[in-house]
């Protein structure tokens, strides 16, 4: 009888548990139009955030913000080097716990996307491959190679598995609607040939063969093999199609700004293009638009790729890297986000006719149920469009997209921004003097009696590249001796010594001084150091020290550029003729990183008693700094303000921050005050900050921080600078400005611990400048600047209806009216930094 009803409540329990899974499996699929959620086509705003470039403690907050912003879906890489940094060792410990960021996306209510790749791009170190993989024998990346096929399938099954484990599949219930196999294969796939075609069906297969119940995408991948949808990425993707009718229009990565790199300046997106863009497109039948990126974050530690791309990855993104809401682009999206969701219906079910007026002018007609939306574009780069259209004019200005939700009454148009502008400011007026200890970097001298000093990772008779270390540190010791003989022609009164390289830099050393450093400029990675040296009879010790500024992440056969030390010449002349010694075939000896770095001097636990506290050594190569700081009050976003120091590594309470090159600076032209929306953008069209460092301040997230402790921040100066200039600092609005057009709302905020304490200046009807230049126009209502002030003096955000009847009477004879205020936001006192 037991057994009987053992067997009853067993399968009671499986039918109940199969109840459970049909009731929360979410049906996802396609077609020709849009991406469907459990048989309903959906208009989806996705943005990317990588959660390496920001913390855990800081996800909850971006992803809040992200939704108020308007998303429904959060979009992410999978960053394989990062997890597995050693064959086979694992870490999703932290920043890096991947099922909690999808899980914290999921209490939020939002969808995801998972990019697994996993090759991601992304500026991201070695493209998100981990260097080890290099180093396997007879491997290609990215083709049609057995080997590179297994260990890219085995860290594919990895991800799968443990999304699948934590039932994070919408077919499971969880928030992944689509899941990505490779990325970006197509710009580059000719390069490959047949093999680059079989790699791709290869991928294809691959991703299909895991059943995980939602679609596959390729990005950039004109012949994605069905039934992977193939994406877009660019600045605009409007003319853009899939490869199959039966495949909806999606824009997986909508550039909202671009990447910074050491010795350029900080590049800008308007947010009117970025609306442009957006409006453009679902004009033309898209209907899944990704921001790439929403949030950019810090590229924490050696993660950055490039070469060169900078520690700071904000982007220009709608949230800065600090998780702020960068403004008036943020605002201005979120208002686009809201129209456009609002005929859902219709852009997905209806049908759809094109007029076009010339000039590059155009119009868009979505009829469905009785219901009609119309977008109104206009893309010609510098003229405005005055058309009639169903019998009523409109003026639609250049490089703009209006939104008529019943074809009639503009709601929206693109290049109207009736955010507020927020101006940003650093803060360091309470810092002070920081107290400095200070310890070389040991074994600059590295043999002794012949022998090298220290741990050696590999010797060989030949010059390696790099990659052999697997990326363990920016730097590798190149180590060899010289024998010279009484009568050896190399000896000369004038002796060079010639180091060729495809590092990014180059410290030298002989018999254990320093003879000269050499850095490559952006984007030229291979250069030739030449200086004067002199040897000693017997032995000499040669000492190189290549450093890596992140390793190269995009291109075709972009893991096989070479990086390091190519060759080796000693170089004297010799009655007029030169004698050249090379000494690239001497055996070399090899030592990873530098010895604080594998001593880990920057830790919290090391002892104090070996550092000095006297005589601080300034202006120094290879030095280590160290000291303390208090947590700033209140709970503005931290930042350190290297100036002064060269380049390095900083480290706080052993979390690494990033490098740092403050004595990069940006080219003195290209750089201009003002920046026209109109015509097409380009990562150098409106850039900021020439003639300065191309990053002076680095984040330092509030998780990383100790309440009511001192921080040990530790310093590792390579090229020699000078400490005494450092200072802690905070990031916060010192202004919110804005020029709204008449018919909307203005929403006027301040951040959560500040409160609008001053309005500088407020005119109602044709105010004109811009922010922080604001001037009365010829008319205005005589009661702006008082009505604002009862709004919003004393609070944290008001908000405005832009009209007479909220403002008064301007009695000025223009179509439009408009509101500019500039405020000044004042920090309440806060014993307290933010809980994330």
């Amino acid at each position: 009888m037991m057994g009987k009803m053992g067997s009853i409540t067993t399968l009671l329990l499986l039918c109940l548990a199969l109840i459970s899974i049909a009731i929360e499996a979410i049906d996802v699929s396609y077609d020709g139009r849009a991406i469907t959620i459990d048989g309903k086509r959906k208009i989806l705003f996705s943005g990317s955030i990588h959660y390496p470039r920001s913390t855990a403690e800081m996800w909850p907050s971006l992803i809040e913000k992200s939704k108020e912003g308007g998303l429904d879906v959060i979009e992410t890489y999978v960053f394989w080097n990062v997890h597995e940094p050693h064959p086979g060792q694992y870490d999703f410990s932290g920043n890096l716990d991947l099922v909690r960021f999808i899980k914290t996306i999921q209490n939020q209510g939002l969808h995801a996307v998972l990019r697994i790749g996993p090759y991601v791009c992304a500026e991201w170190n070695y493209g998100g491959f981990p260097v080890w993989l290099h180093n396997i024998p007879n491997i290609e990346f990215r083709t049609n190679n057995a080997i590179f096929e297994d260990e890219m399938k085995k860290f594919t099954t990895l991800i799968v598995d443990m999304m699948r484990h934590e039932k994070l599949f919408a077919s499971q219930g969880g928030p992944i609607i689509l899941a990505q196999i490779e990325n970006e294969y197509g710009n580059i796939m000719g390069s490959y040939g047949q093999n680059g075609k079989e790699y791709v069906q290869w991928c294809a297969q691959l991703a299909q063969s895991y059943q995980i119940g939602v679609p596959w995408i390729m990005c950039q991948q004109s012949d994605a093999p069905d039934p992977l949808i193939n994406t877009c990425n660019g600045f605009y993707c409007d003319q853009w199609h899939p490869n199959s009718n039966n495949k909806p229009k999606m824009w997986t990565e909508d550039w909202t700004g671009w990447f910074m790199h050491w010795g350029g300046p900080t590049p800008h997106r308007t947010a009117e293009d970025v609306a442009f863009a957006v409006g453009r497109f679902f004009q033309y039948g898209g209907t899944f638009q990704n921001y790439y990126m929403y949030h950019g974050g810090t590229n924490f530690g050696r993660t950055s790729g490039g070469p060169y791309i900078t520690t700071s990855y904000d982007y220009d993104a709608p949230l800065n890297e600090y998780g702020d809401l960068n403004q008036p682009k943020w605002g201005h999206l979120k208002r686009l986000h809201e129209v456009l969701k609002s005929v859902e219906t219709t852009l997905t079910m209806g049908s759809s006719r094109n007029i076009d007026y010339g000039n590059q002018m155009t119009a868009t007609i979505f009829s469905y149920a009785g219901q009609s939306v119309c977008f109104l574009g206009n893309a010609h780069p510098s003229m405005d469009a005055n058309i009639n259209f169903q019998n009523t004019q409109y003026t639609i200005p250049a490089w703009s997209v209006s939104i008529l939700p019943d074809c009639y009454t503009e709601v929206y148009n693109t290049a109207k921004v009736n955010a507020q502008t927020s101006i940003m400011t650093i803060n360091n007026e309470n810092s002070y003097a920081l107290d400095w200890q200070w310890m070389p970097e040991t074994h600059l001298e590295q043999m002794k009696d012949g022998k090298v000093l220290g741990s050696v990772a590999i010797t060989a008779p030949r010059l390696l590249d790099q990659k052999v270390a697997n990326d363990t540190s920016d730097y590798l010791w190149y180590i060899t001796s010289v024998d010279v003989k009484q009568g050896d022609p190399i000896l000369s009164h004038d002796l060079k010594i010639r180091v060729n390289t495809k590092g990014h830099v180059l410290h030298v050393f002989v018999n254990g001084a320093h003879i000269g450093s050499q850095y490559a400029t952006y984007g030229k990675y291979t250069f030739t150091f030449e200086a004067d040296i002199k040897l000693k009879l017997g032995k000499n010790e040669i000492s190189l020290v290549s450093g890596t500024v992140g390793l190269p992440n995009y291109g075709a056969y972009f893991d096989n550029i070479h990086v390091g030390v190519t060759g080796v010449q000693l170089v004297s002349q010799n009655d007029g003729s030169e004698v050249t010694k090379d000494i690239s075939t001497n055996v070399w000896h090899y030592k990873v990183g530098m010895h604080g770095e594998n001593v880990k001097l920057y830790s919290p636990s090391r002892s104090t008693e070996e550092w000095f506290t006297n005589g601080l050594q300034a202006h120094k190569i290879f030095m280590w700094y160290k000291t303390t700081f208090r947590t700033p009050v209140g709970t503005d976003s931290v930042v350190l303000d290297l100036k002064g120091l060269g380049k390095g590594q900083a480290w706080v309470n052993g979390n690494n921050i990033g490098r740092y090159w403050v004595s990069y600076l940006a080219g003195e032209d290209g750089c201009s005050s003002t920046c026209d929306y109109r015509g097409t953008y380009r990562s150098n069209k409106c850039t900021t900050n020439c003639g300065n460092p191309t990053q002076r301040w680095y984040h330092v997230p509030d998780s990383f921080l100790r309440d009511g402790l001192d921080n040990t921040l530790v310093v590792f100066e390579e090229q020699g600078g000078n400490p005494f200039q450092v200072k802690i600092a905070t990031v916060t609005i010192a202004k919110a400005c804005a020029k709204a057009y008449e018919g909307h709302e203005l929403e006027l905020a301040c951040k959560e611990n500040q409160v609008i304490s001053e309005i500088k200046f407020a005119s109602f009807g044709v105010p004109e400048g811009e922010c922080g230049s604001f001037k009365k126009g010829h008319c205005e209502s005589s009661d702006t600047l008082s009505i604002v002030k009862r709004l919003c003096l004393g609070k944290q955000q008001c908000s405005i209806h832009v009209n007479e009847k909220m403002l008064g009477p301007t009695g000025c004879r223009v179509p439009e009216n408009r509101l500019a205020i500039d405020a000044l936001c004042q920090t309440t006192v806060s014993n307290e930094r933010r809980k994330y």
